[in-house]
C-alpha cells in the first residue's frame, strides 16, 4: 500500500548537486519541507561517488560563463564548509604539464583564462620548476595551480543530507526511492517512486544521468540529451606512486570537455591516473563491457550522437584501444612520467560522465539549468560541478525563490 507524504519542495536526486541544492534551499527557507529521493540504497551513489575527488581551482573554464563563476565562488565555500565540517581535504596544488610544443599556445589560453577568472597564485613555469614539484615529472613547461586539491566527495555529500534533516523535523533524505513518473495538477505535483506516492509543490530535478528522462516525466521534452561517457582509471602500485607527489595534468585538447590522461593523488591515499572517455553503451555502466538496451538505443537513435561519431571518429576510437590496452595507456601516461612501467599499474575505478548533448553533435560545454512551470531542471552539470555544488545550490535557491515565490 502507498503511503502519501507531502512536502514544498522535492528534490530529484541524491548526488552533491541535488543535496547541495536542497541544503541551501532549507537553510535559507527553514519553514519549507523539503524531501530528497535517491534511487539507490545511498546518496552519492553516481557521479559524486565515482569522480576523482579533485578540488578545482578554475582555470579551464571561458571567463564569465557559469562554470567558472560557480567554479570560483563554489571553491571557496566547498574549503569552509570542509573546514567547519571536519571532512577530510587537502590543498596540495597541481601543475599542467607541456610536452611538446605545439601544446604550449592552448596552455597559454588556460593561463589567460586562469587569470581574468582570479585563481590564486597561477604561473607558468619552466622544466627546473616543474622537477622541484615533482621530480620525476618531465615537461618544457607547465602551470603551477596552488589553489587545487583534493576532497571525499561522498562525505560531503553524506553531511549535506544531515543537515538538510536537521535544518526542520520535516525534511528527509530518502534512499531507494526511485522516480517512476510525475502526475501533474494545477497547483501541485504527485511525485510516484516504485515505494510511496508524495504530493508538492515545486519539484527539482537533480538526476544528473537521468536527468533528461526525469525532465520527460514533468512533460518537456529537453532540448539536449544526455549521452554516457565512462571514464577507466588505473592505480600506481604503491613503490610507483611514490613518483607523483600531488595532482599532474597535460594539456587538454581544447576540442574537448576532457581533461586528458593525469595523475591523482587521492585523499585516501594511493594515486589513480587516467581516465579515458568512451561512448558508454549503459547510463551507470561501471564495467567496459556493460549494456543497456534502452540506454544504447536512446543514445544511438539520436542524431547528434552521430554527427559527434562522424565528427570525431578517429578521438573515439583512441581513446576505445587505450580502454583495453594497458600499454596504450602507459604510453599516454609515460609522456607525464616517463619511468612508469607496466608492472607499476593495475585496475582502479570508472566513472560515467553525464554529457548533454545536441541535436546537431555539439557538446554543451556550459552548466545548463532551466525553470519550467512549477519545476527546475538541472540539464547539464558536468565537472567542476562537485567543486561547483554549493554554489549552484546556491543559484538554483536563487531561482526557485524568485520564480516560486518562496
Amino acid at each position: 500500500m502507498q503511503t502519501k507524504m507531502d512536502f514544498d519542495i522535492i528534490v530529484v536526486g541524491g548526488g552533491v548537486v541535488g543535496l547541495a541544492s536542497a541544503y541551501k534551499i532549507a537553510r535559507n527557507h527553514s519553514p519549507l519541507r523539503v524531501a530528497v529521493l535517491e534511487k539507490e540504497d545511498h546518496v552519492a551513489g553516481h557521479q559524486t561517488g565515482h569522480n576523482s575527488g579533485v578540488i578545482h581551482s578554475g582555470l579551464y573554464y571561458k571567463p564569465g560563463s557559469a562554470k567558472a563563476a560557480t567554479c570560483m565562488a563554489g571553491r571557496r565555500e566547498l574549503l569552509d564548509f570542509a573546514r567547519t565540517c571536519g571532512i577530510p581535504h587537502e590543498i596540495c596544488g597541481k601543475i599542467i604539464v607541456a610536452t611538446d610544443e605545439a601544446e604550449l599556445p592552448a596552455m597559454a589560453k588556460i593561463l589567460n583564462n586562469g587569470r581574468q577568472n582570479g585563481v590564486e597564485g597561477l604561473e607558468q613555469i619552466g622544466p627546473d620548476r616543474i622537477r622541484k614539484i615533482e621530480p620525476f615529472v618531465t615537461g618544457i613547461a607547465a602551470l603551477h595551480v596552488p589553489s587545487a586539491g583534493m576532497i571525499d566527495f561522498v562525505k560531503v555529500a553524506q553531511k549535506l543530507a544531515e543537515l538538510i534533516e536537521q535544518a526542520n523535523e520535516c525534511n528527509k533524505v530518502f534512499v531507494s526511492h526511485e522516480v517512476t513518473r510525475f502526475d501533474k495538477h494545477d497547483f501541485y505535483t504527485k511525485v510516484i517512486t516504485r515505494k510511496r506516492v508524495f504530493s508538492t509543490r515545486y519539484v527539482i530535478n537533480c538526476a544528473g544521468l537521468q536527468c533528461d528522462r526525469v525532465a520527460r516525466m514533468d512533460g518537456i521534452e529537453p532540448p539536449v540529451r544526455i549521452i554516457p561517457f565512462r571514464g577507466d582509471y588505473s592505480e600506481l602500485t604503491p613503490a610507483a606512486a611514490s613518483r607523483v607527489r600531488n595532482l599532474v595534468y597535460p594539456v587538454p585538447n581544447p576540442a574537448f570537455p576532457f581533461l586528458g590522461v593525469h595523475f591523482t593523488r587521492m585523499i585516501g591515499g594511493g594515486v589513480e591516473c587516467g581516465p579515458n572517455a568512451v561512448f558508454s553503451f549503459k547510463r551507470e555502466g561501471y564495467g567496459k563491457t556493460d549494456f543497456n538496451l534502452r540506454d544504447a538505443w536512446e543514445s544511438l537513435s539520436y542524431l547528434g550522437t552521430w554527427v559527434l561519431f562522424a565528427r570525431h571518429w578517429k578521438y573515439g576510437v583512441s581513446e576505445y584501444a587505450r580502454a583495453f590496452s594497458k600499454k596504450r595507456l602507459l604510453a599516454q601516461l609515460q609522456r607525464l612520467v616517463p619511468s612508469l612501467a607496466l608492472e607499476d599499474l593495475h585496475p582502479g575505478n570508472a566513472g560515467v560522465r553525464a554529457q548533454a548533448l545536441g541535436p546537431t553533435g555539439t557538446l554543451v560545454d556550459d552548466f545548463r539549468i532551466e525553470a519550467r512551470g512549477n519545476a527546475i531542471h538541472v540539464l547539464n552539470a558536468p565537472s567542476p560541478a562537485a567543486t561547483a555544488s554549493l554554489a549552484i545550490g546556491e543559484h538554483i535557491n536563487r531561482v526557485a525563490t524568485e520564480r516560486f515565490g518562496l
